[in-house]
């Protein structure tokens, strides 16, 4: 009897083992941290911590065709400038996953994609401090070659709870050729994909008036469906989306189906890129919590189409999409001036010009009504090939870089934008910011191991804070460090007294697959965007510290 109960207790312990045999286990590791210092000159005050860090650990095991994982958390507290409600530590995210040649089965936390996301696209974000995470299971499922069938239920992260709308959703993708073509006689592709996506959420009733309730719908779908055709160097593909009347607080509760359409068009030989895009936009927020008004618990996402500028001048004015309302148009060519010839030099020359430009759209009243409908209505009618009268943003930028010799590239760019600071920053009354951004920026190869690295940024404007300059030298020792000197300089500022210095120095160090980054200066105010998602940076004096570690 003994013996046969040793036997049962060694059982699930022996499995295991042979569970582990084999395994692999990976992971990475960052941390974030910045010690404060006050200086009311910039507008960075008295921080009570001192010093406020963000850090994550992700573990991955895989064994076989299973996998599992799991990603702990710590705000303590949350460096400024994210918010607040990520104070505390844990594990928000954890999940396990099977698949084989047919399935994939996921269960606990995940991500997830529907075409180009305007009805779901579930990520994170860490410079922006967003994840949307779904929690629930997912399935994919691929019966032959060319179709891929996913479904998915689940709610969605919001900072340390779940939000409180349920999102279900299914999605096909079918590539013809591989379905129809295995022996690849034609050389046209074509790829078509369907999403329908729906959220649930108790039924409320809010007021929009002293005699007047609103019921807002429990269920609120949406549907899209999308296509790619591409043939040797040219594709096109487009996707259109459609929701439901989804009264919320994003859209002042009115009872208006939104809509939005995505195209893009590229071609490329050798030497040469082109793409153009266009978008249409029209009450398309999707929230699986109606009042929600920031930025969390998005649903969908909706891509801007402008160019994400790297350096800091440039991305001085970005860009954030607009889900109530946008027309926008983009195109951008590339060319390569070849080798040998006169103006390309010996190494050749490359052009890059990029053109877009957004706007409203055009809304018009309702049958009766004077002016478009709020709370409670059905809004307004908007023709959807029309561009409205508000322009929102417009940017020019091209950009030129060349190497002269083996040891020496220069990058030069010209950027000329236009910035509603109203509609994008909510800054109601503020003129319009027109801006003109040159940009330097050259690199020299001292040895095989060092360079040093030579930057200059200048930004005209007559609105907002007026002038800019930015200087910046870098010097590297490959593979292993790093060290820059820079400043930006507000001398333009209509205010005399806010002419202001923003100097910051920093070093980096990489040893194998870690990476120590040591930052001290002061930093100013302003917006941070990514793919059209953006947070407000605080002004800040004093020591940031980034430590990452993947293994």
């Amino acid at each position: 009897m003994f013996a046969a109960a040793l036997l049962l207790l060694a059982a699930p312990v022996v499995r295991a083992q042979n569970f582990l045999e084999g395994g692999r286990v990976s992971g990475n590791f960052q941390l974030d941290a910045q010690v404060y210092r006050a200086d009311s000159a910039i507008g960075a005050f008295e921080v009570a911590e001192k010093m406020r860090m963000n850090s994550f650990a992700n573990l991955l095991y895989t064994n076989g065709n299973f996998s599992a994982g799991l990603r702990a958390e710590s705000y303590l507290n949350p460096i400024l400038g994210y918010d607040p409600r990520y104070k505390g530590n844990g594990v928000p995210y954890w999940f396990g996953s099977w698949r084989n040649e047919q399935f994939e089965i996921t269960v606990g936390n995940f991500y997830e994609q529907f075409g180009s996301g305007m009805v779901l696209r579930s990520y994170e974000e860490r410079n922006l401090g967003y994840d949307n995470a779904l929690k629930g299971a997912k399935v994919r499922f691929s019966p032959t070659e060319g179709v891929v069938l996913k479904g998915l239920i689940g709610t969605q992260r919001y900072f340390w709870e779940q939000g409180p709308g349920i999102v279900r959703g299914l999605d096909g993708e079918f590539a013809l050729n591989d379905i129809f073509d295995k022996e690849a006689k034609y050389m046209t592709r074509v790829t078509l994909g369907g999403s329908f996506v729906s959220k649930y959420q108790d039924t409320e009733e809010i007021s929009a008036g002293p005699d007047e309730l609103l019921v807002l719908p429990a269920n609120v779908a949406s549907w899209a469906a999308r296509f790619n055709i591409s043939r040797g160097g040219f594709a096109i593909d487009g996707e259109y989306a459609n929701k439901m009347n989804d009264p919320s607080a994003m859209n002042d509760y009115i009872y208006k189906n939104g809509e939005s359409l995505l195209l893009q068009t590229s071609y490329s030989t050798r030497g040469l890129g082109v793409i153009v895009s266009a978008k249409r936009t029209d009450n398309m927020s999707y929230k699986s919590k109606r009042t929600e008004t920031g930025s969390a618990l998005d649903i969908n996402y909706l891509p801007a189409l402008t160019r994400q500028h790297a350096y800091a001048l440039s991305a001085m004015y970005p860009y954030a999409t607009q889900p109530n309302g946008e027309m926008a148009l983009q195109g951008q060519v590339n060319y390569k001036i070849k080798r040998g010839s006169k103006i390309g030099g010996k190494y050749g020359t490359d052009i890059a010009i990029n053109y877009s430009r957004i706007t409203s759209i055009q809304r018009d009243p309702l049958d009766g009504d004077t002016v478009p409908g709020g709370a409670g209505t059905a809004g307004y009618t908007s023709p959807f090939n029309v561009f409205g009268d508000e322009l929102y943003f417009r940017d020019f930028n091209i950009e030129i870089q060349r190497k002269f010799t083996a040891d020496f590239k220069l990058l030069v760019s010209y950027v000329n934008l236009k910035y509603n600071i109203d509609v994008i920053e909510g800054h109601p009354g503020d003129p319009m910011v027109n801006a003109h951004i040159f940009i330097a920026d050259g690199t020299y190869r001292l040895t095989d191991k060092r360079a040093v690295k030579l930057e200059y940024q200048h930004l005209l404007t007559k609105q907002d804070e007026g002038d800019w300059l930015q200087f910046l030298i870098e010097y590297t020792v490959a593979p292993k460090w790093y060290f820059t000197v820079a400043d930006q300089y507000n001398y333009g500022n209509p205010d005399k007294d806010r002419r202001f210095h923003y100097p910051a120095v920093s070093a980096g160090y990489t040893y194998g697959s870690s990476r120590l980054t040591l930052t001290y200066g002061k930093q100013r105010e302003g917006i941070l965007c990514v793919g059209g998602v953006c947070r407000n940076v605080p002004a800040s004096n004093g020591l940031t510290i980034t430590l990452t570690s993947s293994f």
